[in-house]
C-alpha cells in the first residue's frame, strides 16, 4: 500500500471552487450540468471523481482545466481567477495544466518522441521528450509511430505528452475507458507514478469504482452535485485494486 499524506488536508488548497453552476442551452431547454459545486483541491493530491454518465464529471473537469467557464460561481487556482477572462485561461492551460483524455489524440504521422515534442517545443521549462516517455515506461518505443503501438502504449504516450511541460495539475478524463483491465492497470501505474514522483495534483474522473482505492480522496457526483466524499487512510497500489 501507498501511505496517505494527511498533511495535505491541513495545507491551504491550491484549487477552490465555490458555487460552481453550469447550464447549457439546448434549443429552448436549459440543461443544468453542475448545481452549485463547492470543492477544494490540495497540492500533490490524487483525487478520483466517480459518477455515472451524465453526472457532471466531464463538465467539472473541463471547468477545472480552463476549457470551459462556469455559468455561476467562482473558481480560483492559487491567485488566478478562472471564472472567466480568456487571457488568464489560456495562460493557465498553457503553463499549469496537462490533459489526458479517453482517446489518445496522437498524430499518426509522428513518432512517440515527436508527439511529445509538440508540447516540449512550446513549453517554457519542459522535460526532454525522452525523459517524459521514460517516466511512463516507453523509453524503448521512442521512434515508433502510433500504428505500431498498442492502445495502452498510445495512452502512455498521451500521458507523457501531458506531463512533458511539468504541469502542476494533471486532469485525466476516463484514461482507461477504452482499454482492457490489464492494460488499464499499466496506464494507472503511470498516472500514480507521476503523482508520486513529481508531486502533481492529479484528478481522475471515471465511472469505475474500482479505481477509488488508489486515491487520497474520492468524490462522488450525481446529477451535478457532490453527494459523497471520502478520504482513504492509505492508498492502495494499482496492482492490488479489485476490478
Amino acid at each position: 500500500m501507498n501511505p496517505a499524506r494527511p498533511s495535505q488536508a491541513d495545507a491551504p488548497p491550491v484549487f477552490q471552487a465555490r458555487g460552481v453552476r453550469k447550464v447549457y442551452t439546448a434549443g429552448e431547454l436549459d440543461v443544468v450540468a453542475l448545481q452549485g459545486v463547492d470543492l477544494d483541491f490540495h497540492a500533490g493530491e490524487l483525487v478520483v471523481l466517480l459518477g455515472a454518465s451524465g453526472s457532471g464529471k466531464s463538465t467539472l473537469l473541463n471547468i477545472l482545466g480552463g476549457l470551459d467557464v462556469p455559468t455561476e460561481g467562482t473558481l480560483r487556482y492559487k491567485g488566478w481567477d478562472l471564472s472567466g477572462g480568456e487571457r488568464t485561461l489560456t495562460q493557465f492551460r498553457r503553463n499549469c495544466v496537462g490533459f489526458v483524455f479517453q482517446f489518445y489524440n496522437l498524430i499518426p504521422s509522428l513518432t512517440a518522441r515527436e508527439n511529445v515534442a509538440l508540447i516540449t517545443d512550446i513549453a517554457p521549462d519542459p522535460m526532454k521528450p525522452e525523459e517524459a516517455l521514460d517516466m511512463v515506461g516507453l523509453s524503448h518505443r521512442l521512434d515508433h509511430f502510433p500504428s505500431q503501438l498498442s492502445g495502452g502504449e498510445q495512452q502512455r504516450v498521451a500521458i507523457a505528452r501531458a506531463i512533458a511541460k511539468k504541469p502542476e495539475v494533471l486532469l485525466c478524463d476516463e484514461p482507461t475507458g477504452a482499454l482492457d483491465v490489464n492494460t488499464g492497470i499499466t496506464v494507472l501505474e503511470a498516472v500514480e507514478r507521476i503523482n508520486r514522483d513529481l508531486g502533481t495534483l492529479t484528478i481522475v474522473i471515471t465511472h469505475n469504482a474500482a479505481m477509488a482505492d488508489m486515491a487520497d480522496r474520492v468524490l462522488h457526483l450525481s446529477d451535478g452535485h457532490i453527494v459523497k466524499e471520502r478520504r482513504n487512510e492509505q492508498r492502495k497500489a494499482v496492482t492490488s485494486l479489485e476490478w
